[in-house]
């Protein structure tokens, strides 16, 4: 299904999120972003069937940025800037929130609202070509999807730092040592691999994995204490479900589990 900016579609249990303007090297603007939520909630309402999403683009670069027309309109406009940026930033809160897995897999160029989207997903897959970074310095602008935030989280503080000031681009086998990313594939793999990495995810449990996500992505806030509180109750709610007793059966089975999630 087409939505402008953004095509989405289904194979088996996993949704895809295309970015769809490799004219303008994919270049987010708001359309692209109210998509993409569209799709998210489309994918996670009941009885869709969908396990898990991956979020790709059309062309040779997977994203270069926020489109910069669009945010140029909203110059002298501070109410109408703070909106928009509360949008954007909801959009890839969004994502996180998602109790669905969101797998990322780029390609080419991955920079600035690029990476900031990267930066949301659950697990990043990128071509051994690709390559990452934050472009905002050069146009006297910051980061304002989260990249501020995230980046520290993900890659630490210095390094963050680091590639903001500068500007540069890392090279996917060094995003992947810093922990933006998680897989480096050869670039003609890269959607063979990601989908299949979606495919695995898509036969697991899906509440089992919609906790192990909300768990992990609220461990950075919580008191080491606290995030095991949590975790000993998520994991009581969990075995309360079917699909344990389904995985305990198959492996004395000697057969794959069959969850209904």
């Amino acid at each position: 299904m087409a939505e402008g900016t953004v095509v989405t579609s289904r194979e088996g249990a996993v949704g895809v999120i295309e970015l769809a303007r490799p004219e303008k090297f994919n270049a987010i603007n708001r359309a692209t972003f109210t998509a993409m939520v569209a799709a998210m909630e489309a994918f996670e309402a009941e009885g869709s069937g969908i396990r898990a999403v991956l979020i790709r683009a059309q062309g040779r670069n997977f994203c270069t940025g926020g489109d910069l027309v669009e945010a140029q309109s909203m110059e002298g406009d501070s109410a109408a800037l703070a909106e928009y940026l509360a949008f954007m930033n909801g959009a890839l809160t969004r994502l996180e929130a998602s109790p669905l897995p969101v797998v990322c897999a780029c390609q080419g160029l991955v920079l600035a609202g690029g990476l900031e989207i990267a930066l949301a997903c659950d697990v990043v897959f990128a071509a051994d070509t690709a390559r990452f970074g934050d472009q905002h310095v050069h146009y006297g602008l910051i980061p304002g999807w989260g990249a501020t935030q995230r980046l520290v989280h993900q890659a630490g503080l210095r390094r963050a730092l680091d590639l903001m000031f500068s500007g540069r681009w890392l090279d996917a086998q060094t995003a992947g040592a810093w922990g933006i990313v998680n897989h480096v594939v050869p670039a003609d793999d890269l959607a063979e691999a990601a989908m299949a990495y979606c495919a695995t995810l898509a036969s697991r449990s899906r509440p089992g994995l919609a906790a192990m996500k909300a768990l992990a992505r609220a461990a950075g806030d919580l008191p080491l204490d606290e995030g095991l509180r949590l975790e000993t109750a998520r994991t009581v709610q969990i075995m309360e479900g079917p699909d344990p007793a389904e995985g305990i059966r198959a492996f004395l089975d000697r057969r794959r589990p069959r969850f209904g999630g």
